[in-house]
């Protein structure tokens, strides 16, 4: 959910260059020991490098520029099988984040970020041996304030790195701020719980319709040639959720409510934290008087999106309406795999129905 001015130093040029151009002058490289005798010792430098005539701004939440969060920044596999991702999905409020969420690589530079990985994946369930680790490099690229984000993908020159554990696969924890998983602020309570509602309320209303209209405009705009099967499934999944061992907590447990972050899904429980900007977000039937879906501030649609992650293991592909919908046209693969295209597609749903 953001308008912010660039900083750069070709802004003229840059306003002008298509995202697809500037992605492709970036590139990913990963350095790191080639043999380890522990999980803890995988540590990693990623240099992204921008070949290109003008400098870069990136959104860089849930890509290899973001070295603090615990988020998903690498793919790892072991002959061919996947390693458990264990670490934070998270929800970021566009409209809040400032320049810190942000990496501006100038023309002709590389900007390194050091990345320990350690707790963030599940390597005991696959053993010892020989692991691929590829970096994710779907990127948002920062445009202008008439055009805030734009869909780009820099895979060019990203290479899998290759490192062998010898020895301790034992599972890594995250580190954690406090020990308590529930929520002792009876307010922040009960907005959580009337917000977890409104979550499961959006997503029985979207999958009725989708169930009802199909691949009308609104689906396809969103989800492009993904079966409605799918969209389905997913929905309800979030509009059937009653597992007792899941928490919604208000405790930031992960030390992951960085600038702009409104909440986070912990993969390795499905527990889900909400953030201090999550209580400014408003209710469902303000979709019909006083906020547009655009705006991306629908509290059950937090709530939807989180559990999203929780209930089928979406994706944060990216963020942000429009670009959601630049997915169901160019990607319907990461469109139906982006937990935030079941955000705003739930409330677009409930804007275009309801109101």
């Amino acid at each position: 959910m953001l308008c912010l001015s660039l900083i750069t130093l070709g802004l003229g040029a840059l306003a002008y260059a298509s995202p697809a151009k500037r992605a492709q002058a970036l590139s990913v490289s990963l350095t790191g020991p080639s043999s380890v005798n522990s999980v803890g010792e995988l540590k990693l430098t990623a240099a992204v490098k921008n070949a290109g005539a003008e400098d870069v701004k990136i959104l860089k939440y849930g890509t290899v520029l973001d070295g603090n969060l615990p988020t998903r920044s690498f793919r790892i596999s072991k002959d061919g099988q996947k390693a458990k991702f264990t670490g934070a999905k998270i929800s970021v409020d566009l409209n809040k984040v400032s320049d810190g969420a942000f990496i501006t690589i100038p023309a002709g530079q590389t900007y390194t970020v050091e990345h320990d990985i350690s707790a963030l994946y599940d390597l005991e369930s696959l053993g010892t041996g020989s692991y691929s680790i590829e970096p994710v490099t779907t990127f948002q690229i920062w445009s202008n304030d008439s055009e805030p984000v734009d869909r780009a993908k820099a895979q060019i020159g990203s290479e899998a790195f290759a490192v062998k554990v010898n020895g301790d696969v034992k599972r890594r924890e995250l580190p954690r701020k406090r020990a308590t998983v529930s929520c002792d602020d009876t307010s922040q309570a009960s907005y959580i719980s009337s917000s977890y509602q409104e979550g499961q309320e959006l997503a029985s209303i979207a999958s009725d319709y989708v169930s009802s209209n199909g691949r009308d405009d609104l689906y396809t705009s969103y989800f492009g040639t993904t079966p409605t099967s799918t969209v389905i499934g997913v929905l309800d999944n979030v509009a059937n959720e009653d597992d007792s061992g899941r928490t919604l907590n208000c405790a930031d447990v992960a030390n992951a409510c960085d600038d702009g972050v409104i909440a986070y899904t912990l993969t390795s429980t499905t527990d889900i934290y909400f953030c201090d900007i999550f209580y400014d977000e408003v209710e469902t039937e303000q979709l019909c008087s006083g906020t547009s879906v655009a705006s991306r501030n629908i509290r059950g649609g937090t709530v939807l999106h989180e559990l999203t992650h929780a209930t089928s293991g979406t994706e944060d592909v990216g963020y942000g309406c429009d670009y959601d919908q630049s997915l169901g046209e160019s990607s319907p693969d990461e469109a139906a795999e982006n937990a935030d295209n079941y955000n705003c597609f739930s409330t677009q749903v409930y804007a275009s129905t309801k109101c």
